[in-house]
This record gives C-alpha cells, sequence and structure tokens, in this order.
C-alpha cells in the first residue's frame, strides 16, 4: 500500500483541535488545499472555523501543527533510538515536509499519540518548532496498522527492529492483524518471533539496531545463545563493546559466540577484538599447541600460565556439576 493511499484506508472519525493549535497552510499546496486555506481565512467566527477544521481533517486533507509537549509515542515501540541531528539540522533549515499522523490520546485528555513519525517528532521538538500533523480517530488496531505500513515503506527499520515491534504486537494483536500491519508471512513472522524470544532483551540492547545485519546473522546469534551456560556474560560482552558502531558491536558478539573448532593436524589464528594477532593454535593427535605471541600481547602469556591451574578446577567443577544433574 503506497503512502498516499494510507490515511484514506483507515477508517474513523476526526476530532477537534485543541484552542493551541492551529491550521497550517502552505502555499505549495494543491489547489483543493487552497481552496481549503481561502475557506478558513474567510471564517471570522470561532466556532464556524472550528467546524471546518474538523470536517477538513475527517477527510484526512488538512495539516495542522501541535506542540510537541502534547505529543506522547505509540503504546507499542518500533525504534531502538538512535541518532537524529541531521534530521534536526534539515527541519530548522528546511522545515518539515513530510507530517505526522497523531490520534487523541484514549486516556488523557487534550493530548495525542503518535501512529507515525517519531523520529520528525523528535526532531520538531529538539528543534524548538512545532510539528505537523494529521490528527485521526483510530483504534489500537488501526494504529498499529498505520505504524506497521509505515514502517515498511520506509525501509529504515533494521531487522531486529521490525522483528521486536512484531514481538510487542504479539501481546496484544492477533497474528493477522501482525502481518497485515507488517506485510508478513506466516514463516517469516516466526522466523522473528523465535528470535526475538531467544535473544536476552539486554543482549539486543547493548548490540543496538545493526542497520545492515540481515536475518541470517541473527538467527545465528539466536542459536548459539540457546545454547549458552551463561546468558549474562555475553551481555556483558556486548555491553563492553558500547564505543564501537551497533554492526561492529553484533559481528564481534557473534565472534564471541562462536566455538573454536580445530582440526587434527590444522593450524588456527586466534585474533583480539580489535582484530590484532593473539595466538596460533596448532592440534595434533597427542596434543594441542597454543603460540602466545609476545610482540603482541606480552603480558597475556604469563597471565595465562598464571591462570591455567584456576581454569583447570573450574572445567573440572563444571564436569562434577554436570554428573550430578
Amino acid at each position: 500500500m503506497s503512502r498516499k493511499n494510507l490515511l484514506s484506508s483507515l477508517h474513523g472519525d476526526s476530532t477537534t483541535p485543541p484552542p493551541h493549535s492551529r491550521p497550517f497552510m502552505d502555499a505549495g499546496k494543491s489547489k483543493p488545499m487552497t481552496a481549503v486555506s481561502k475557506s478558513l481565512g474567510d471564517l471570522n467566527d470561532r466556532s464556524r472555523r472550528a467546524n471546518e477544521i474538523e470536517r477538513r481533517l475527517a477527510e484526512g486533507q488538512t495539516v495542522i501543527e501541535l506542540d510537541p509537549q502534547l505529543i506522547e509515542p505509540s503504546f507499542v515501540q518500533d525504534r531502538m533510538g538512535g541518532d537524529i541531528s541531521g534530521l534536526v539540522s534539515s527541519i530548522k533549515e528546511q522545515g518539515q515536509h513530510v507530517p505526522i499522523l497523531v490520534r487523541p490520546h484514549p486516556e488523557k485528555p487534550g493530548r495525542y499519540q503518535v501512529a507515525f513519525g517519531h523520529r520528525r517528532l523528535r526532531a520538531a521538538f529538539e528543534a524548538g518548532l512545532p510539528v505537523k500533523a494529521v490528527v485521526r480517530d483510530l483504534t489500537d488496531e488501526q494504529l498499529v496498522i498505520a505504524q506497521g505500513q509505515e514502517n515498511n515503506e520506509r525501509q529504515d527499520l533494521s531487522f531486529i527492529e521490525k522483528a521486536r515491534f512484531a514481538a510487542r504486537l504479539k501481546e496484544d494483536f492477533s497474528r493477522e492483524v501482525i502481518m497485515s500491519s507488517m506485510s508478513l508471512d506466516k514463516s517469516t513472522l516466526s522466523i522473528m518471533l523465535q528470535i526475538v524470544d531467544l535473544l536476552p532483551a539486554e543482549l539486543v540492547e547493548a548490540i543496538g539496531p545493526a542497520p545492515g545485519v540481515g536475518r541470517p546473522n541473527w538467527q545465528q546469534l539466536a542459536a548459539f545463545m540457546d545454547k549458552v551456560e551463561e546468558p549474562s556474560e555475553v551481555c556483558t560482552y556486548a555491553e563492553g563493546l558500547g564505543h564501537l558502531a551497533s554492526e561492529e558491536r553484533f559481528r564481534q558478539t557473534l565472534a564471541h559466540l562462536k566455538p573454536i573448532n580445530v582440526e587434527v593436524g590444522s593450524y588456527n589464528m586466534l585474533s583480539t577484538p580489535d582484530g590484532s594477532r593473539l595466538a596460533q593454535i596448532k592440534n595434533s593427535r597427542s596434543k594441542l599447541e597454543i603460540t602466545i605471541d609476545k610482540k603482541s600481547a606480552p603480558d597475556f602469556a604469563a597471565f595465562l600460565i598464571e591462570q591455567l591451574p584456576a581454569l583447570f578446577e573450574a572445567h573440572q567443577t563444571t564436569k562434577r556439576n554436570k554428573k550430578d544433574v
């Protein structure tokens, strides 16, 4: 469904904007909008003016300006945050070209709730400007369908953001509504929900949206996490990568979880998280040799020798615990 048909597909009555809002008129609008602007400008009676705005809102044709502080996020989060400084600068310099869609807040009179346009709302707030919006009466189901369809058309949500959005919708809506909202088939939706179920929320938050990482890689990470005995250790590891970009945090977390399979007679190189050479492993039928480059990690060799007895004892304890289970 194209964006131009999105509003017309959502049925529901309009609402009268509060006294603090005012119609936003743009000289570049189409002829119907010009006619609306003229007719509203000729209305001197405040009551008739409000009625005209309400009628135009019902038709989904009028854009008004609202105070961002009166607008709350959707009850279902879709994004994981991110830098919007570029969008703030753009709105300050060029204005907001695309309005957001809001509904009257179902529980707080005089306030609103976003269906889509969260980043534009944040940017307008940070820029200290009113936000251009279309106000529609929407049910919860209509709101999440509008939110999901807008996200699909913009195609700027990462895979994991979409998967988490689907998981949150699952708490209150049927799978049919989720598939309609996000244009998903049953198989893809099932995979998304399974991935979110296997990954600790703390780990996903630590990694971030990872925009360049697709479904296969997230599936691999979820499969590894399903076998981890101490998920909190992995979460702590990922949190320690906060100085890196989100995609790199994902790559290093995945590498951290991948088992090291050393075949007999083979040589394997181990690297530090930043890619520096750490050690070489040689596996034969009778022994496993680890050669540490003292030039690259002079202190690590001594540390490893010192920790070997403790590591062996930890290994023995793990074996005993498994036998007792």
